[in-house]
């Protein structure tokens, strides 16, 4: 620990290969949280697409972020070629592999990186020389398994594993109020009506809308957050509203950028969410969340965090982790009564 990597710095020096989707690199943070406590001043940088920077940069355990440069599920050997040449000259002691993929250990083993750490996976054989056999009982969640890849083979995991904390800019908050025209002096309650794996995880906009238009009577003001994909979904959200309680509810899917919406989160009295990256993001800032759940189970890749509900009804058909409802009926999602996600908001926010 914490030998010389030839660079003239006595810190080792970890390029971690990130996953590709919100929820998943949320989770990572884990991970770095593990290796910074093990190691303090560890140099660890994370390989990750574009979209994911501004995310990567609300992490302080990582120092830098670096764009993937072949998009998720391409080959792209010349473009992984040119970026392990360049990350030659870096003097990184390990990698460490979050995603199981053939692809993602191309770029280390190109570069040169002596130590390359992960799960098996899918013909990885030579392309990883520390590599490590899953057991899936010893490690149930997604956390574990990427936390576990930051010790050594078959080393108990610290208890309880660090949770994932993002960094908000509180000193840019009140001008992006400003320019969205938010701020009323309501207490805000932040809705996540999207899911960018598909419709088997939404909840329906009528029963979100049914929790905007009581909390709304009960002087809250409603936040719509989610990308541009999900403004079909909150359009229809708002317009199930009655008008007196659309003046208090904002859309703002597609308005804001993944670093905006992780400020503006970061004020909400509490989260109503599907299972999404929004909802890990919510969990990662400790705000009140209720998680409604539909055709996936927080069994994998639960909300990391303390006040939280998650709420489900049992189908003889379900958890069956589809995007779409095999059988068309989505009763998952249908048959989970507003009701039950108003009384999980009281319990957490008692007012």
């Amino acid at each position: 620990m914490g030998a010389s990597n030839g660079n003239g710095s006595g810190s080792r020096r970890v390029l971690v290969v990130g996953p590709a989707w919100v929820g998943d690199m949320v989770m990572a943070q884990s991970l770095f949280m593990v290796l910074q406590m093990r190691e303090p001043g560890i140099v660890v940088d994370v390989l990750a697409p574009a979209w994911s920077r501004p995310l990567i940069e609300r992490m302080p355990e990582v120092r830098r972020a670096i764009d993937m440069p072949v998009g998720h599920g391409a080959l792209g050997l010349m473009p992984r070629f040119r970026l392990a040449r360049r990350l030659r000259g870096e003097g990184y002691d390990q990698a460490i592999l979050l995603p199981n993929s053939f692809k993602s250990a191309l770029v280390p083993a190109l570069a040169g990186i002596p130590r390359r750490t992960g799960w098996r996976g899918e013909m990885r054989y030579g392309l990883l020389n520390d590599l490590r056999l899953l057991d899936k009982k010893r490690y149930p969640l997604m956390v574990e398994r990427f936390a576990a890849l930051g010790f050594p083979a078959g080393e108990t995991l610290c208890e309880p594993l660090p949770r994932p904390a993002l960094r908000v800019d509180a000193a840019g908050l009140p001008a992006l109020l400003a320019r969205l025209g938010l701020g009323d002096g309501r207490p805000v309650l932040v809705l996540c009506p999207g899911a960018e794996f598909g419709p088997a995880k939404r909840w329906p906009e009528e029963h979100f809308a049914r929790v905007a238009e009581e909390r709304i009577a009960r002087g809250w003001q409603v936040w719509l957050l989610g990308s541009g994909r999900d403004g079909p979904v909150t359009g229809a959200l708002l317009n199930k509203l009655p008008p007196e309680a659309r003046a208090h509810c904002h859309d703002l899917a597609g308005r804001t950028r993944l670093e905006e919406a992780i400020d503006l989160m970061s004020t909400a009295g509490a989260v109503v969410s599907n299972d999404s990256g929004l909802m890990h993001i919510a969990a990662a800032l400790a705000r009140p969340l209720v998680v409604v759940y539909g055709s996936s189970s927080p069994g994998f890749t639960p909300p990391l965090a303390e006040r939280v509900r998650m709420l489900s009804i049992p189908v003889d058909c379900g958890p069956c982790f589809k995007r779409d409802c095999p059988l068309g009926h989505t009763r998952c999602l249908t048959e989970l009564a507003p009701e039950r996600v108003l009384a999980a908001l009281e319990e957490l926010t008692p007012a």
